[in-house]
């Protein structure tokens, strides 16, 4: 096994050289850019998940806020929002529970409660939340954002893109040994969209595997129906499908091994050619 490749989720070790990870996208909140509060209701929200879960999600990843700017929410809300969620997910499904939360407090109760990866766009602004993932043996996503979540970033200016996100992420990763977290138990999300242009965005993309061979992790991709690939093709948010597709196809021949995406039907079509292919010639 290439331990480049290699992602520990609640004790049990993935080899990704040859293989890819499908975590599907649940948002229980009001206003996501893509469904716009559509599975907000629990009800919706659990036929949701059982969806996504029998089209074959590997993961499915809890988001209680959206990234981007918009109505404050607070700490008490959040938690309302994901952990029954948590707790549901974890009693009717086989399936890997991840949480979308930069809050440390949000993502200790969840790790309480059964989730077992927590995906952080901030970053780790927080320090807590590293100290959360050491003491429930949890992994994590590190993701690199240029600011913060909920704040427009509409002219992001880099010295070096490749650069200066590889130096992001070479400081994150002392952080992470620093509390003692194991680097197979972390991820790489280049975190499209958060704080770049669509023309670095898709820079990004087109350098994945130059990232996961300097930072000898799996890189996580999240560029599901996102507006790098809207602006590109001069598509609207619900014409984005078949462009995600191609974006995750890409990705997965460029070293990213775990596809954030909301159609997760298409998406495990698209990566069962690519892994049985590599499976066949390697």
């Amino acid at each position: 096994m290439d331990s480049s490749y290699s992602f520990e989720i609640g004790g049990k070790t993935y080899d990704l050289e040859n293989r890819s990870l499908i975590a599907g996208i649940l948002n229980r909140t009001k206003d996501s850019f893509y469904d716009k509060g559509a599975f907000y209701d629990f009800d919706k929200f659990l036929i949701h998940a059982d969806s996504l879960v029998k089209d074959g999600a590997d993961i499915l990843d809890i988001g209680g806020v959206k990234a981007g700017s918009g109505s404050p929410i607070s700490e008490a809300e959040e938690l309302e929002r994901v952990i029954p969620a948590v707790e549901s997910i974890k009693k009717r499904f086989d399936v890997i529970i991840s949480v979308d939360t930069w809050n440390a407090n949000v993502i200790r109760e969840a790790f309480s409660k059964g989730a077992l990866i927590g995906n952080d766009i901030s970053g780790f602004s927080d320090p807590q939340y590293l100290v959360a993932a050491k003491d429930y043996d949890a992994s994590v996503v590190l993701t690199h954002i240029r600011l913060r979540p909920r704040v427009d970033d509409p002219n992001p200016v880099y010295n070096d893109l490749i650069k200066d996100i590889t130096e992001f992420f070479k400081a994150k990763l002392l952080e992470v040994d620093s509390v003692k977290i194991p680097r197979n138990k972390v991820v790489i999300d280049l975190g499209l969209d958060l704080g770049k242009t669509s023309e670095q965005s898709l820079m990004l993309l087109r350098n994945s595997a130059k990232f996961q061979r300097e930072l000898k992790r799996p890189i996580y991709l999240s560029i599901s129906m996102k507006g790098c690939l809207g602006e590109l093709l001069n598509l609207e948010v619900n014409q984005r499908g078949p462009a995600t597709i191609s974006a995750i196809t890409y990705g997965a021949l460029n070293g990213c091994r775990i596809m954030r995406v909301h159609d997760v039907k298409a998406a495990k079509q698209a990566l069962a050619i690519i892994d049985n292919l590599r499976e066949f010639y390697n």
